[in-house]
């Protein structure tokens, strides 16, 4: 079992501009945060919705436990976040008026051993935005490994 996990989702970043993050709890099943421990999660293709006043991660990918039985949990289903009322009218408010979505950041687990999920209050790139990304990322690459060299 690892130590710390930190499961991310490099898509978001190259996908959306994320203007603010939050941190969120995650309602499990025993199963899956077994399944979360040993690394078994991809939040790559997952989005977060409102249903009602709760927030949801939808598509959110955490694989079956190996030793599980009967009681195992399904791969793909929604799972609710965990966050403060203020900060849950606020989201609401700014998805709702400007047009933003909710994506997942990030997944790990703190020092008590609890799952959480860094969200982010994201805006989607156009494809310019993420061809600049694109030659900001070589042109950085390409200036560390000069300084490596010498």
């Amino acid at each position: 079992m690892l130590k710390t996990i930190n499961i991310l989702n490099k898509r978001a970043r190259f996908d959306y501009e994320i203007i603010e993050k939050f941190t969120a709890g995650i309602v499990l099943a025993g199963t899956e945060i077994k399944s979360i421990r040993l690394g078994k999660a991809n939040i790559t293709e997952s989005f977060c919705e409102f249903s009602g006043t709760e927030l949801f991660a939808i598509n959110t990918y955490i694989e079956e436990y190996a030793f599980g039985n009967q009681f195992n949990h399904k791969a793909r289903s929604e799972r609710k976040l965990l966050l403060n009322k203020r900060e849950l009218k606020g989201l609401a408010r700014s998805v709702q008026a400007k047009g933003l979505t909710i994506v997942p950041l990030k997944l790990f687990t703190n020092e008590k051993g609890m799952a959480k999920l860094e969200i982010g209050l994201c805006k989607g790139k156009k494809t310019y935005d993420k061809r600049e990304s694109l030659k900001e990322q070589d042109t950085k690459r390409d200036l560390d490994r000069i300084k490596k060299s010498f």
